[in-house]
């Protein structure tokens, strides 16, 4: 009704996911890879805060993979320069690529089926809700004894 999207994200630590974020996004945006861009920049956020977490333990990580299923947000990571298309698109939104550029995250593309933050954000046919449930390593309590 509003026009404002939900960005998803969920974050794995080897094979178990240990956070994940859906939220309706504050403001209504001009185009599908500014959608995509904003949700990979709250990604990228979550996962500096999660790597500052982890040096606790002496845990020490580089590039980690951040999955992305727009190839035009993933360009505009990577591409420092401003295009015509992308001058809407606020500063502080550039995070992720300044983290990208430094070698924090690294960021990939996925195919939108197998895209696990889809799980968080939309309405699923039951097939692939399934199959994305299985991939997080959620369970089915009906399956359990």
């Amino acid at each position: 009704m509003d026009r404002k999207s939900t960005s998803g994200t969920c974050h794995l630590l080897g094979s178990s996911i240990i956070s994940w974020n859906s939220k309706k996004q504050a403001c209504v945006t001009l185009s599908t890879t500014e959608v995509e861009y904003i949700a990979a920049g709250h990604g990228c956020a979550q996962i500096i805060w999660l790597k500052h977490q982890l040096l606790d333990y002496v845990i020490r990580l580089s590039k980690v993979p951040l999955y992305c299923d727009n190839t035009s947000a993933i360009n505009l990571t990577k591409n420092p320069i401003q295009h015509s298309k992308t001058k809407h698109i606020k500063i502080r939104l550039h995070f992720i690529r300044d983290h990208v550029q430094k070698g924090d995250c690294e960021i990939k593309f996925v195919k939108t089926e197998n895209q696990l933050a889809d799980f968080f954000t939309k309405p699923l046919a039951r097939d692939r809700f399934n199959k994305l449930r299985t991939e997080l390593g959620i369970l089915d309590i009906k399956n359990v004894v």
